[in-house]
């Protein structure tokens, strides 16, 4: 039996360092090769986009989210931490708080909403009822997360032949007997849609930002940044690039036999001999990424509730317990919140790329041009420590980083800034939410603030 992962939020030491950059690959192209990417693709055909544009948008979109995600995977072998505990250096440890709630909020849509996919795909398998399905598929994951480390590297590399085979096959089933001349014939452009899909698939890969330290930081200290950063961007790019565009096409052609239905259509493309060993594949597919949902979920929780406790470690037990409450939680929300699925993981996508956005220009900026990679790990779990309890510096860019959104925000059928109409409804909030804290943050640190920490 495989063994039971021991560290949590500590630091990793030098001797338990192991592995290769290039396994970053394998694990981020099956996390994001699955149906979940698909159901992201679809959207960019949801919001009126051309199938032209929207296999555009897709290209675009996760080239340019994967460059901050990548980046800040090259945090994990430097420092031998998880992601959020190396914001208390940004924020301060009290203050890294506000980032870790998001988080936790957004770990917990996500895991909830990979259940119900993942659930539906096994009930197909096994006929039993959606929603103990839904609570079966939890416990996998949770019981993969406990294990732990190790455990999902091996299996991202697994599930990454899986999905290749399966979605060379699906994809050839899916334009087969479909006039695709047709279907890509008259593309007429139109920008704030493409703005908005650009929006949605970029934002799939900024949400990632919180999650890829974590799974590369038991790698020596002496794997580059250029080949962390190059092994995860082509796996996560191409990944999500081609299960996306699979969508894409895939709501372009079916319309409402995919929306709503995305499991069903998808397992139906392979005809009734093969209804199971693709319900089987659809299931293990999701499961890599909701592995690693419940994984930083639990982390970021504990990173959370330690900071007040000032623990740096949890026990074996600790761990555990932190996993399957997560875990628990993450199931309930599957249970309670499978209806209207598709939209309401747009508006959640949207949501959450307000938020997240200004953390990760503040993380980067902070780790690659101010402190140059050096941080004093002791001081990231002391309140008393060089980071401070709070670091109002980095908390007010990161409000005014939000702030700065609102006029140009555009969630369909919730709020409407009031800027965007000026641009036609085109979204481009998470640009700003992205450049203006970075350059901000940046020019603030050239200058010593009273009664602040030292870099």
């Amino acid at each position: 039996m495989p063994e039971i992962e021991s560290r949590s939020i500590d630091p990793i030491p030098a001797a338990e360092r192991h592995g290769h950059a290039r396994s970053l690959f394998a694990l981020w192209f099956a996390a994001n090769m699955q149906i979940t990417s698909a159901v992201t693709g679809a959207l960019t055909v949801l919001v009126g986009l051309h199938p032209v544009w929207a296999l555009a948008a897709v290209l675009l979109g996760n080239a340019l989210g994967g460059v901050p995600m990548a980046l800040h995977a090259a945090q994990g072998p430097k420092l031998g931490v998880p992601q959020m505990i190396q914001s208390r250096a940004q924020f301060g440890v009290y203050g890294a708080v506000l980032p870790l709630v998001l988080v936790v909020l957004m770990y917990l849509g996500f895991f909830a909403s990979g259940t119900v996919l993942g659930g539906q795909a096994l009930s197909g398998i096994t006929s039993l009822p959606v929603d103990l399905s839904i609570v079966l598929y939890a416990g996998l994951t949770a019981l993969a997360a406990i294990l732990g480390y190790r455990l999902i590297h091996r299996f991202g590399w697994l599930a990454s032949v899986l999905s290749v085979l399966v979605f060379v096959y699906l994809s050839i089933r899916l334009v087969a007997g479909h006039d695709l001349g047709a279907l890509l014939s008259g593309a007429r452009f139109d920008l704030p849609p493409f703005l908005l899909a650009l929006s949605l698939t970029a934002s799939w890969q900024l949400t990632f930002g919180p999650y890829v330290a974590d799974t590369s930081r038991y790698l020596p200290e002496s794997t580059s940044v250029r080949a962390t950063f190059w092994w995860t961007y082509g796996g996560t790019v191409l990944g999500a690039a081609w299960a996306m565009s699979f969508g894409a096409l895939a709501f372009a052609l079916a319309g409402k036999a995919f929306k709503g239905h995305e499991v069903d259509y998808v397992v139906g493309l392979g005809g009734a001999g093969l209804v199971i060993p693709l319900l089987v594949a659809v299931a293990l597919g999701k499961f890599t990424v909701n592995v690693l949902n419940v994984y930083g979920g639990y982390m970021s929780v504990a990173t959370t509730l330690t900071t007040f406790t000032r623990r740096a470690a949890l026990s074996t037990v600790g761990r555990i317990g932190y996993v399957l409450v997560f875990a628990v939680l993450g199931a309930a929300l599957a249970v309670l919140g499978r209806g209207d699925f598709l939209r309401n993981f747009v508006l959640f996508l949207e949501f959450l790329l307000y938020f997240l956005t200004p953390w990760s220009a503040i993380n980067l900026v902070d780790f690659y041009l101010v402190r140059h990679e050096r941080y004093e790990l002791a001081a990231l779990y002391d309140p008393a420590g060089r980071y401070g309890r709070w670091n109002p510096r980095a908390l007010l860019v990161y409000a005014f980083g939000v702030l700065v959104q609102i006029p140009f925000a555009n969630v369909d059928g919730v709020f409407t800034g009031w800027l965007a109409p000026l641009l036609g409804g085109a979204d481009i909030a998470w640009l700003l939410g992205l450049l203006v804290p970075a350059v901000l943050y940046r020019l603030l640190c050239l200058r010593p603030q009273v009664g602040a920490p030292a870099l």
